[in-house]
Order: structure tokens, then sequence, then C-alpha cells
């Protein structure tokens, strides 16, 4: 019988989401990206993700490439990436 202490919690929004708020600038091995736009809102996030669920999702745009679009990505953060510039303004979560 498995107890429920023994299976793995969830990780919360905020860890999955990360340092990666509006303004910031990050790095990973797909490229570096400025976050144009948090969302939180899982309906909303669903939608841009083309997923039937979803917590949350970043709008970024690739800084590496003059033509970059913005293009929203729901990846978790993980220890190989790495925050290249701190968001400049305050936090306000998007309805």
């Amino acid at each position: 019988m498995h107890s429920i202490a023994s299976r793995q919690t969830r990780p919360s929004v905020q860890d999955e989401i990360g340092p990666r708020q509006p303004g910031a600038i990050y790095q990973t091995t797909d490229g570096r990206f400025e976050v144009l736009v948090l969302v939180t809102n899982p309906v909303d996030a669903a939608q841009l993700l083309r997923r039937k669920a979803a917590r949350w999702a970043v709008i970024v745009r690739d800084t590496l490439r003059p033509d970059a679009q913005p293009v929203a990505v729901g990846t978790v953060w993980t220890d190989s990436d790495y925050l290249i510039r701190p968001a400049k303004q305050s936090y306000v979560p998007a309805a």
C-alpha cells in the first residue's frame, strides 16, 4: 500500500516559472529570451499553448534573432536556465 506522503508533490506555479517576469532576459540551450508577458490564468495559458490544460504561459522574444516574433512557451524553469537580466518593474498578474 502506498501512502500519500510517498507521492511526489507538484512544484508550485512560481517554481515552474522561476524568475521569468516581464522585462527579464534569460538564456536556455534554445536561445536568449526577453519575457514580454506572463500569463497566469490557466484558461488563457491553455489557449495560448494550444493544450487542453496549462497552469501558466510566458510570451517571449528571442533576442539573438533580429527577426524573431513573440511566441508563447510553457517550459519549466530548470537548473540549466540562466537569468541574464531580472525584470525591471514589479510583477502584476494579467487577468
